[in-house]
Order: structure tokens, then C-alpha cells, then sequence
């Protein structure tokens, strides 16, 4: 009996398979209101404006004395009247040939237009000479009211992920609390006869399952609320059942393993019978068994089992697909070009992801291959920097040839505690 795989379209692309994915996702709807400074790695769900002038008034931008520009002159001396702190104001109005003490932060005086750096000036009792190599210009080493942005004026668009400068321009505008997208609900599961959760007693051609503890790591980076749907059996009545409980409770379900086409691998036939299939497989390796479709309406991503396949697959096609149902432009890959440090073997026709070291030789960056590539070591993506990216019509590399890289995720820190 012909299986439903024979239907599918043929192998795509990545960029072809991306492009599908991308296109076929809409944000999730809900709108929640949070505290700002609890809002870190939220996304706004409107376009926020500032209710104040940032900054709020004239303020002197270094310690130094208030002065009238047109009294900035090389070699005059001028009549310190008053001192003013950050925090605190000054009720006098600058006259000709008066300056203020002024300290970063602290407001303008009336009728200053101008800073003269303490660095700039000798003073004596309440005598000030300014020691200026140049006229003064009006409004020199001060910041004016608004000059950032004024009350009104947009502070972040809708649908801006909010990082850590982000809650300092809410906390700078004075907001309290702000609304922002409801963060979709992941379901993740695991399938397979041979696996058992950690803790768990190892029988015979058992393996503990870890796939899941990755998935919920690269979950985390990301706003998402994720739900453990443990491991299922490789039975198709039990994978089907789990499957109808993760549609009921999530806007999203990734699977790992069950997608190739193995005796026991049912994902893709399950998942026509009770949906669609959009794809399944794509051009590159690891990760060909990739399975992307709706169970119902719900998306649902089908990763390989193999903990490398399952990683790669996540950061090349999940992870853009989650941030379009989060409300997110998906970001493309940012790929650095440095030369290989030795012969990287390849045959045409796959995209292929090489995982490899950085390495410093004489003030140049290189990248070798981790010897070991088979997609079953999840302890090469520990060791790894970053993947090597290799088109699919590439037959190969040697060594000094340029070659294109992508970090992964810590791939930055251990690189500058371990190349050498």
C-alpha cells in the first residue's frame, strides 16, 4: 500500500523551506499588561510613546560653571553668584559677566546657554577666569530639553523585543506598566521506545532522552511559554492521543524523532490523517527528516531525533518560525567568513552544518572541524564554537579556503576563553 510520503513534494531547500515555514505563520492573538521592569524578552504589543521630554530640562552635561556664551571668551573673568547639585535648582537668572557652579545633571540656569568645563577655568574666591583656547559656543557641554525625544514622539514601535535597554527607556519615560503580546504556548515531546527520563532506571537498549532539556534551553531565550508533554511511546495510538492533548492546551507543538521513515516513525502519517503536511525533508545535513505541517490548525514541527539533527533543525528552521507566531521579524542568521584550518571533505547536494572550533593564529581567526561529525554526539555541539555552513553544491574545501560560520548560542564566550 502506498505510503503518504510518496505523495510529498520533493526535498526543498533551506531558504525554500524557511521561506514556506515563515509565510504560512501569523502572530498569536492576546494582548497581557506587565510590570516594565519585569518585562525583559517581552514584545510590545503597540507602538509606546514617551510621556516626557527626554531629557526632562537643560542640564549641564559636565561638571563645570553655567555661563552665558557671549561672556565666553578666552581670559575673562566672571563672578561665580551661585551652585547648584544634581537634583536640586537655582532661582537666579544668569546676568552678564555672572556664572553659576553647576554639576553633571544639574539644570540649566536661567539665562546659561553654555558650560565652561572646570578643567577650562582657575577660580579664586568668587572670581572666575576662564583659561579657553576658542570663543565659547552657545550650547557647549549641555544637553537641551527633548533633544532625544520629545513627549508624544514614539519610544518603541509595536512588536520591538524588549532587551535591557529597552526596560531603561521604559523606566527613563516613567511607565509603570505596559501592554504586550501573549507569549505562544510550546508544546514538546519526545517519541521513541528506547528512551527514559533522566532519573529513570536504564533496562536494556535504553538511553536517556535529551532532547527535550535542549529544546527548553533554546526556549528559554526566546518568549514563549514552553509545556512538557514528556516522552510517547513508538506507538501510534499513544502518539496520536498525545498529539490531540498537546494540540488542546498549545498554539505550537514540536516533536522530536517519529519523522523519518523508519517502521516506527508515524509523525507523518499521523499528522496527514488529522491535518496537513506542509513539507517534510529538506536539503541538508544533519537534520534532512525535517517535518513541518498543522495538526488541526495548530503548527506543528517535527524534529529528528538525533540530538544534533534536532539542534540544527531548531536553530535553522524552528526557531524563525516561533518568532513569526511571537509577533518577531525572523531574524536571518548572521554568518562570519574565516579561513578553514584544514581540509573539510563534502559531497554536492546538501546545505551542510560542520561543527567546528575557532582558532587564533597569528592575529587571524580560523576554524577547524571537530573530527567527530556523526549527528548522534550532542557532546561535539558542547565542544563546537560554531557550525561551518557549507552550500550544497560545495564539494569540499582546503585548507586556507574562506568559508562561512554561524556561532552557537555561547559559541562567543567559550571562543574567548578557549581559541588559541
Amino acid at each position: 500500500m502506498p505510503s503518504v510520503c510518496d505523495s510529498l513534494p520533493s526535498v526543498l531547500s533551506l531558504a525554500e523551506a524557511r521561506d514556506r515555514l515563515v509565510a504560512a505563520l501569523s502572530p498569536v492573538r492576546g494582548v497581557e499588561s506587565v510590570l516594565s521592569g519585569c518585562a525583559l524578552g517581552r514584545v510590545t504589543a503597540d507602538d509606546i510613546p514617551t510621556g516626557v521630554d527626554f531629557p526632562p530640562f537643560s542640564n549641564a552635561a559636565m561638571d563645570g560653571y553655567a555661563v552665558r556664551s557671549v561672556d565666553g571668551v578666552p581670559g575673562a573673568t566672571l563672578q561665580v553668584v551661585d551652585r547648584i547639585m544634581a537634583g536640586a535648582t537655582s532661582d537666579r537668572t544668569l546676568e552678564p559677566g555672572q556664572a553659576i557652579r553647576i554639576f553633571t545633571g544639574a539644570p540649566l540656569p536661567d539665562g546659561a546657554d553654555a558650560v565652561v568645563i572646570q578643567e577650562r577655568v582657575v577660580q579664586e574666591g568668587e572670581t572666575l577666569r576662564l583659561g579657553l583656547s576658542a570663543p565659547l559656543l552657545a550650547g557647549e557641554n549641555v544637553r537641551f530639553r527633548g533633544e532625544e525625544l520629545r513627549a508624544g514622539e514614539r519610544l518603541l514601535a509595536s512588536g520591538r523585543i524588549l532587551r535591557p535597554q529597552e526596560l531603561g527607556l521604559l523606566a527613563q519615560a516613567g511607565l509603570e506598566t505596559i501592554s504586550v503580546r501573549r507569549r505562544p504556548r510550546v508544546a514538546v515531546l519526545s517519541t521513541g521506545d528506547e528512551l527514559v527520563a533522566s532519573g529513570g532506571s536504564l533496562g536494556p537498549s535504553k538511553i536517556y532522552e535529551s532532547n527535550r532539556a535542549v529544546l527548553f534551553g533554546l526556549l528559554a531565550e526566546l518568549p514563549v511559554e514552553a509545556l512538557d508533554f514528556g516522552i510517547v511511546a513508538d506507538d501510534r495510538n499513544l502518539l496520536g492521543d498525545a498529539l490531540e492533548r498537546a494540540q488542546a492546551a498549545a498554539d505550537v507543538i514540536i516533536t522530536s524523532g517519529g519523522a523519518s521513515v523508519g517502521a516506527a516513525d508515524f509523525m507523518v502519517e499521523l499528522l496527514a490523517e488529522r491535518g496537513t503536511v506542509e513539507f517534510w525533508r529538506v536539503a541538508i545535513k544533519p537534520g534532512k527528516p525535517f517535518l513541518f505541517g498543522r495538526l488541526g490548525e495548530t503548527p506543528l514541527f517535527g524534529l529528528p531525533g538525533n540530538p544534533v539533527s534536532m539542534m540544527v533543525t531548531f536553530m535553522a528552521l524552528v526557531k524563525p518560525g516561533l518568532e513569526a507566531l511571537i509577533g518577531l521579524r525572523p531574524a536571518t542568521p548572521i554568518r562570519w567568513p574565516v579561513r578553514a584550518l584544514s581540509v573539510i571533505q563534502k559531497t554536492p547536494g546538501r546545505l551542510e552544518f560542520i561543527r567546528g572550533v575557532l582558532k587564533r593564529r597569528g592575529g587571524e581567526l580560523f576554524v577547524l572541524p571537530l573530527a567527530e561529525q556523526g549527528s548522534h554526539r550532542l557532546s561535539s555541539m558542547s565542544l563546537a564554537h560554531c557550525l561551518i555552513v557549507l552550500p550544497r553544491e560545495s564539494s569540499g574545501v582546503a585548507a586556507g579556503d574562506w568559508v562561512s560560520v554561524e556561532m552557537l548560542p555561547g559559541g562567543e564566550r567559550d571562543m574567548s576563553e578557549g581559541a588559541a
